[in-house]
């Protein structure tokens, strides 16, 4: 018997994340060089980090040799958020917070509910604590809050609801998700995944925050990777009971963010004028992205994030061609979706370049 079969058997039975191919594995597989690769695959800001940011994480490099304090940083989130800092749990990353929620409410015997096609990270974090996981399917690609709520059992602890959701992009208007809240069981945790939420229209964005204080079984999270253009230095948080919030910090690893990432969030956090830059340039991207699929009489799921998911086909076979041609997109089928490729907003003239490396890969 090898020491692996001594492991906890639903921690065997997990298929790992696969995240978005590298760009340097790529230059390798491909020998394309590094500099003439086109990566649109894991929903990174074309921009850059804030310039802001950036000087704030320079500086900040002088004092890596003292253990972070994230005092000024949970502040300046529990203001912003408009709650008390005892509500403010910090990750590296979102993912980080989805797995401590996941810990403190699942184990055997239990079970937590997320729809298909959502983002990989939920059945990860249900699995890896021996709870079981309950799909329910897919209402237009995206979450069938009706479904959802039927699928609740006595033993369920945590439902994972994404808005607007990856890979999918599909957005549920607040007013059914204040409904969905409504209804679930008070014991039971809605965990929703406001990853992207900045993407929204200002419009069709609300405070979902302040609903805390009305569900106590609400629990919020967000992250700096995406429009703050901060995924490599890995801070997220969720907003909280500060019940809620108080046993995950039981389990949360001392010092998970370092002092680079609080530097860099705190600043960018104040730099409204590159938040706003980022979000025009996804408009207009895509604008620019969905009348080239169009264009090419592809079929694409109408999206409220940084990314658009369309239909190819043999998605594989298509993949593999983009990847020839230098241009990394995502392929979907582990979420379901065999047939669909994702590609991240970029710039337009990353933008023109996929769509132009499209076109003859079909």
């Amino acid at each position: 018997m090898s020491l692996a079969e001594h492991a906890l058997s639903y921690v065997r039975a997990i298929s790992p994340y696969q995240p978005g191919k590298p760009m340097t594995e790529l230059a390798r597989e491909m020998g394309i060089p590094v500099e003439n690769i086109l990566k649109l695959a894991s929903n990174e800001n074309p921009l850059g980090m804030s310039p802001k940011a950036k000087k704030a994480v320079e500086a900040a490099i002088s004092g890596v040799e003292r253990y972070p304090d994230q005092f000024e940083l949970i502040a300046k989130v529990a203001e912003r958020a408009g709650v008390a800092q005892n509500q403010v749990v910090l990750g590296n990353g979102s993912n980080d917070v989805l797995d401590l929620i996941a810990r403190v409410f699942l184990a055997p015997g239990r079970s937590a509910v997320f729809a298909q096609h959502a983002f990989a990270v939920y059945p990860l974090a249900t699995l890896s604590t021996g709870a079981e996981l309950i799909s329910t399917p897919a209402k237009n690609y995206g979450h069938d809050l009706a479904a959802m709520l039927a699928a609740i059992r006595p033993d369920t602890r945590i439902v994972w609801i994404a808005n607007p959701n990856n890979p999918t992009g599909n957005f549920l208007p607040y007013p059914e998700v204040r409904a969905f809240l409504e209804a679930v069981p008070k014991d039971v945790v809605v965990v929703l995944d406001e990853a992207y939420n900045e993407y929204i229209s200002p419009d069709e964005r609300v405070d979902t925050a302040s609903w805390i204080k009305d569900f106590p079984n609400l629990v919020v999270c967000r992250t700096f990777s995406k429009i703050y253009g901060l995924a490599g230095l890995r801070v997220g948080y969720a907003l909280a009971s500060g019940e809620i919030a108080d046993l995950m910090n039981r389990v949360r690893q001392p010092f998970n963010v370092n002092n680079l990432a609080i530097a860099g969030a705190l600043a960018a956090l104040d730099d409204h004028e590159f938040l706003n830059a980022s979000y025009e340039l996804n408009c207009r991207g895509m604008v620019q992205l969905v009348a080239g699929l169009q264009a090419l009489g592809l079929e694409y799921i109408p999206s409220h994030g940084n990314f658009v998911t369309f239909k190819v086909g043999d998605a594989a076979t298509v993949n593999q061609k983009l990847l020839k041609q230098g241009v990394i997109v995502r392929p979907i089928g582990g979420y379901g979706l065999p047939d669909w490729l994702r590609v991240t907003i970029g710039s337009a003239p990353e933008n023109a370049r996929f769509l132009d490396a499209l076109g003859k890969a079909l």
